[in-house]
């Protein structure tokens, strides 16, 4: 199903919106988001290895020639380094692993290197923000002090690690390397790390710390950098079980109905509140159950477990039962969204994509039978005639739809949703780790590294 539902959402973006970002499927036109600048064909890129997967292969010919012809990194805009990285470089990167096609890892190198002048402040915490044409950055202006923000500059390791491996060039290993250097030498308050920091000066800025957006896919990272180094980068591991730690002291609580959920910390105070993007961390916990301390190993499953139940009861309380971006737990509230701006679904993955590890990890069969509910609702609720379309409000029967097909819809959400209903030998984890836009980069094997000096 998954299959025929990524045919309809990419024949329609094919139809009306072919080589803009995104699609609009009620209006059947192009959406174009600021994030991507004048980069144009995120649905493109971001959709490439899932045709690829899916054995589409027409779909992907023709994908593919687009990249060659209409590809165009040389445009006048702003961007955002974190969005065009794991969305364009990530996807190209995964393109050219799965098919070998050298296209995709000349356009990802270049691409690459055009995304360096980010780095270039006094620390070397990247810039949010940079014009690919003048190299000048600059940060979001909401974020605290002009801080850099944490899930955004700490999620291009994997990609980075990539692009230095595909090109001979070191110099992107170096950057993201030297991310870590940076926050290794700073004090964590109570071992969290908070999602500002200021790349001038090197410090935090605000003391909010959030295991969904801002923070989320950082942690993510130092896992996965873990197992892509084939478990040899050891300070990878490391600050990402300290952090497990500190978050288990510190976020994770038990609701009064005995649900288990991440808080938010904003400086010392806890606010019982999930995000849907905090709902990727039963996964990541999983997935790090076993290479956690030997005495925790049971624990990291069962919290992943947990925060799975969790998120599937945030879906299974609302009436469309597809869950909201965010939801609480106070005032005998549990797992609903309270806030009208909360309600609001937009195709998000981190809840299929936790239900495929678990299922992966540990074959209970509730959680392929989660996954059908959800695409029971998609296909009642966000499927319309020219795609799919977002959803405003999750618990009103009247329904709303936002009139935007994401692209992380056809690269995430079907990806992970196809991968949870295949055999475990598609993708398997030993050799591959998915980006936090689902995109498979394979496991950098120490071999590989000597077969390489051998050969040159």
């Amino acid at each position: 199903i998954s299959l025929q539902m990524m045919k309809h959402a990419w024949d329609n973006y094919k139809r009306y919106a072919w080589g803009l970002n995104e699609l609009k499927p009620i209006s059947k036109q192009g959406h174009s988001s600021n994030l991507f600048g004048n980069i144009q064909g995120a649905t493109i890129v971001d959709a490439l290895d899932t045709l690829y997967i899916m054995e589409m292969k027409e779909e992907f010919k023709e994908a593919k020639e687009w990249v060659e012809q209409n590809l165009d990194f040389n445009v006048n805009a702003e961007i955002s380094v974190f969005e065009v990285n794991i969305r364009f470089v990530g996807g190209l990167l995964s393109a050219y692993y799965l098919s070998g096609e050298e296209i995709f890892r000349k356009k990802a190198v270049e691409l690459g290197e055009k995304l360096l002048p980010a780095f270039n402040t006094p620390t070397g915490i990247p810039w949010a923000l940079l014009n690919i044409k003048s190299g000048i950055g600059r940060n979001w202006p909401w974020a605290s002090g002009g801080s850099s923000i944490l899930a955004e500059f700490g999620t291009l390791h994997l990609e980075f690690i990539h692009l230095s491996h595909l090109s001979g060039n070191p110099v992107f290993a170096e950057k993201v390397m030297n991310i870590r250097k940076v926050l290794n030498r700073l004090d964590k308050p109570e071992g969290l790390y908070p999602n500002y920091l200021n790349p001038s000066s090197g410090q935090w800025g605000q003391h909010h710390v959030s295991i969904g957006g801002l923070g989320d896919s950082f942690y993510e990272y130092l896992l996965k950098a873990w197992l892509m180094s084939g478990k040899t980068d050891e300070e990878g591991r490391k600050m990402y079980y300290d952090a497990v730690q500190a978050i288990e002291t510190h976020l994770i609580r038990k609701s009064s109905g005995g649900l288990t959920y991440i808080a938010e910390w904003k400086g010392g105070l806890l606010e019982h509140k999930m995000g849907h993007l905090t709902c990727f961390a039963g996964g990541m916990f999983a997935l790090g159950a076993d290479g956690a301390p030997s005495d925790k190993t049971g624990r990291h499953i069962e919290l992943g477990a947990e925060i799975a139940r969790t998120c599937h009861e945030s879906y299974d309380r609302t009436s469309l039962k597809l869950g909201p971006e965010a939801f609480r737990f106070d005032g005998g509230v549990e797992a609903i969204a309270t806030r009208q701006n909360e309600k609001y679904y937009i195709l998000r993955p981190e809840v299929i994509e936790t239900y495929m590890y678990m299922w992966r990890l540990t074959h209970d069969p509730k959680y392929r039978q989660w996954g059908w509910e959800a695409v029971e609702a998609l296909e009642k609720y966000c499927r319309v005639d020219g795609g799919y379309s977002g959803i405003r409000d999750v618990y009103s029967s009247r329904q709303s739809h936002d009139d935007v097909q994401q692209s992380f819809f056809l690269s995430e959400t079907l990806k992970y949703l196809y991968l949870l209903f295949s055999e475990d030998d598609l993708l398997p984890f030993e050799h591959w780790v998915f980006n936090t836009e689902a995109h498979p980069l394979p496991i950098l094997d120490k071999d590989d590294e000597n077969k390489e000096e051998t050969q040159k």
